[in-house]
């Protein structure tokens, strides 16, 4: 086993305790009932439930951190600790249509001591294969007791890139064509999983060489970001900065890709 702080272990007991009745929702996915939260974005009970298990779990363990929900909005903490960054279900739209390929995610976020915060443990968890992608500030991602690296491909011409397509009514559809228009030629494929989670985990696993999307919450992507660092990636916004969670963008991949990706989608916008 992994030497990893007990963090690592509440988030991922966390998650292990609301992936059962995930499954088993997912197993009955025509049966759910469904509320419309707005265009094309759906919400589920089983999100909802998942939610209330995870945040059980996690207030048990530290029940004076905040807490940053998908679902609840933002939960109140004593504002010297830390505080929970949890998204329950990332793929929702997925899940609903019975396409099995979503996962939970859960971050801690700190406090640093010179201002501002930082994201220090990162989970994101996939129910039906069991995946554990976790993440420890300076001490590396993990995929269960694996060490995760980001793809050593150094050729653009020979990468897959994942990215997530901007849905009717949300986002901005004729940004998004324009980097794909410039992205798209010069690599091996470009991938929309439906879980932006998920694809920073498989970023950080070299599944995926490298990612970029826009109009992100910090649940979808708080835990992925770190994944991929720790996997001695590189994230930034569009232009290349250290803004990603401030400017809603993300660029993700190896060093060796990320400046080559990053060019290109900055390139496409100018």
């Amino acid at each position: 086993m992994v030497a990893h702080s007990g963090l690592i272990t509440v988030m991922t007991r966390a998650a292990r305790k609301a992936a059962p009745r995930l499954r088993r929702d997912f197993g009955e996915v025509e049966q759910l009932q469904v509320s419309r939260k707005g265009p094309a974005d759906f919400v589920s009970m089983a999100d909802k439930r998942a939610e209330q298990t995870i945040v059980e779990e996690l207030r048990n363990a530290r029940p004076d951190w905040g807490m940053l929900l998908e679902e609840g909005g933002e939960v109140e903490g004593n504002p010297d600790k830390p505080r929970w960054i949890v998204d329950p279900l990332d793929g929702t739209t997925n899940f609903l249509h019975g396409i099995p390929h979503f996962s939970i995610s859960i971050a801690v976020e700190e406090k640093k001591p010179g201002g501002g915060t930082e994201i220090t443990q990162g989970l994101v968890y996939q129910p039906l294969t069991d995946e554990s992608f976790w993440a420890e500030k300076g001490r590396g991602a993990w995929l269960q007791d694996a060490r995760l690296r980001v793809s050593a491909r150094r050729d653009l011409s020979e990468t897959i890139i994942g990215t997530g397509i901007p849905h009717c009514g949300r986002g901005d559809a004729p940004k998004w064509a324009k980097i794909y228009a410039a992205v798209g030629p010069q690599v091996s494929g470009v991938r929309r999983f439906g879980s932006a989670a998920l694809d920073l985990a498989w970023v950080a696993a070299g599944r995926m060489d490298g990612f970029w999307e826009d109009d992100l919450d910090p649940w979808d992507t708080a835990a992925g970001v770190l994944l991929v660092k720790e996997a001695g990636g590189f994230v930034t916004d569009y232009r290349g900065a250290d803004r990603s969670f401030d400017r809603r963008e993300y660029v993700a991949a190896s060093g060796a890709i990320h400046s080559k990706l990053q060019k290109l989608v900055a390139g496409a916008l100018r």
